[in-house]
C-alpha cells in the first residue's frame, strides 16, 4: 500500500498586531497615517465635506394694481372706441376730440367702466355694441372709468356693477353751467342736458336718487341756488291757502244761516 506524500509549507511564526500600526508599514509611517489612537482603536483620518451656502430667494414683489381714472364727459363726447385685444379686455380709445380731449383721456387708453342706460350705475365695458347703446341712452354727462395705456391687469368681464359716483356738491364744468336749469331737491343732482326740462316725459326720474320730475326745482347756475320755491313748499302753501279759504267759507255760511233763523 502506497502512502501519499504531503508537501508542507514552511511555518511562519505568528506575531500579534501592534495597536496603531498598519501592516506592511513602519512604525513611524503607521503613526503618521493613522494619527493618535483612542480607547476604541486608531483614529481614521477625517475628510472635510464642502457645504454650499444656502441659495438666497429673491423677494416676491407685489403686483401693482392698475390705476383707475374717473372722468365725466359732456355730450357730444368726441370719443371713438373699439374692442381691445389686451389680456384684460375692455374698450380701447382710438380717437379723442372735443369734450373727450378736454377730460384728459388719450388715444391708447382702455375704458373699463361706463355709465348705464339710466346713468345711476357704472357697467363693465366688455362689449362694444352694448356699451355704445348705454352711452347713447344715458343722460349727460357720461361717466368713464379707464386705465392709462393697454389694460394688462383688470379682468373687465369679471367686474361687478358699481354705483355711480355721487354728484351732490360736484363742481360743474363750463359746458354744464350753460345747460344747468333744474336741480333735484332730494339729492342735489343737477340737470344739464340740451333737451329742455319741461319737455321731458312725466316718467322721468332723477338718475341719482330716482325722485320724480315734480321733485325738481329751477336752478341758477351763476349763484348755485334754487330759483323760486321748492316743490314741497309750493304744495304746502297751496294746502294752507286752500284750508284758510275753506274755513272762511264755512264761517260765512254759518253766520248767514244763523241770521236767517
Amino acid at each position: 500500500m502506497q502512502t501519499s506524500s504531503l508537501v508542507r509549507s514552511p511555518q511562519v511564526p505568528y506575531s500579534a498586531p501592534v495597536a496603531g500600526r498598519v501592516p506592511g508599514a513602519s512604525a513611524s509611517q503607521s503613526h503618521a497615517s493613522l494619527g493618535k489612537g483612542s480607547f476604541f482603536g486608531p483614529t481614521l483620518p477625517s475628510r472635510k465635506l464642502s457645504v454650499s451656502a444656502p441659495r438666497q430667494r429673491q423677494p416676491v414683489r407685489p403686483t401693482r394694481a392698475a390705476k383707475e381714472v374717473t372722468v365725466e364727459i359732456d355730450k357730444p363726447l368726441g370719443l371713438k372706441l373699439s374692442e381691445s385685444n389686451a389680456p384684460g379686455g375692455g374698450l380701447k380709445v382710438t380717437g379723442v376730440s372735443g369734450n373727450a380731449a378736454n377730460s384728459g383721456i388719450s388715444v391708447g387708453d382702455t375704458v373699463i367702466y361706463t355709465s348705464s342706460f339710466f346713468g345711476d350705475e357704472l357697467w363693465p365695458a366688455d362689449k362694444l355694441g352694448f356699451t355704445r347703446s348705454a352711452i347713447g341712452a344715458c343722460p349727460s354727462p357720461v361717466c368713464f372709468v379707464y386705465v392709462k395705456g393697454e389694460n394688462k391687469e383688470v379682468q373687465v368681464k369679471r367686474l361687478p356693477k358699481r354705483p355711480m359716483p355721487p354728484r351732490f356738491g360736484r363742481k360743474l364744468t363750463a359746458a354744464q353751467r350753460e345747460l344747468a336749469t333744474h336741480i333735484c331737491v332730494d339729492c342735489g343732482w343737477i340737470y344739464c342736458a340740451k333737451t329742455p326740462f319741461e319737455e321731458l316725459d312725466d316718467t322721468f326720474r332723477c338718475p341719482q336718487c330716482s325722485a320724480y320730475k315734480k321733485r325738481f326745482a329751477k336752478y341758477d347756475a351763476a349763484t348755485g341756488k334754487v330759483k323760486g320755491s321748492v316743490p314741497d313748499q309750493l304744495a304746502t302753501l297751496a294746502t294752507v291757502v286752500g284750508g284758510l279759504v275753506g274755513v272762511g267759507i264755512l264761517g260765512y255760511l254759518g253766520l248767514t244761516l244763523s241770521q236767517v233763523n
